[in-house]
């Protein structure tokens, strides 16, 4: 009787084994397909936005590379972080006049908007920038975010690699911000 419920035990425990590494497969088998629909909305949002994008016209280094710092920056450009990017752009000014134009009564500052963005939805973001906030064309510049951790510095790399490479899936081209305040063209 103790062998025979021993041998119960011992096939129910198999199966429960069983039965809980076809559930861990079902659950990749569903996992799977979505994880593939998220890839492919993905590349999809990319080319959607790729496509808006080419709308802006070509980089002109004329315009660009006279720009020292961010501060003269008039284009998008990315602050990248450990966790997320910063879109910083500059709305183009509203008043046609010449008279003042960035001074007291239309200071620059009032028009920039800082925007934390998950790497993700970067195309989107892009996208939805106006093509007036873009005077030097499709470039942007990117640099790391300043005081980053040591413990996140890793992080901070890979998605600079990811934000750049991304970039220029989208057809732009990326000025990089290094640390003596000077932009280098890639």
């Amino acid at each position: 009787m103790l062998r025979l419920f021993t041998a119960l035990l011992a096939v129910s425990a198999l199966a429960f084994t069983l039965s809980l590494t076809a559930c861990k497969r079902a659950e990749s088998a569903i996992h799977a397909p979505a994880v593939a629909f998220e890839a492919t909305q993905q590349r999809a949002m990319i080319a959607t936005a790729h496509q808006q994008l080419n709308e802006i016209p070509p980089p002109s280094k004329n315009l660009y590379m006279s720009v020292h710092s961010l501060s003269e920056w008039q284009n998008p450009y990315l602050t990248v972080q450990p966790d997320m990017v910063t879109l910083h752009v500059l709305l183009a000014d509203a008043n046609p006049s010449t008279f003042d134009p960035g001074g007291v009564l239309r200071p620059v500052g009032a028009r920039r908007q800082d925007l934390d963005v998950r790497m993700g939805d970067l195309p989107a973001a892009l996208n939805a920038i106006p093509a007036t906030s873009w005077p030097y064309g499709r470039v942007m510049a990117v640099e790391e975010a300043h005081n980053t951790p040591a413990a996140g510095r890793t992080q901070v790399r890979r998605n600079m690699e990811a934000a750049m490479q991304m970039l220029s899936d989208l057809g732009i081209v990326v000025d990089d911000r290094t640390e003596n305040g000077t932009l280098q063209s890639h």
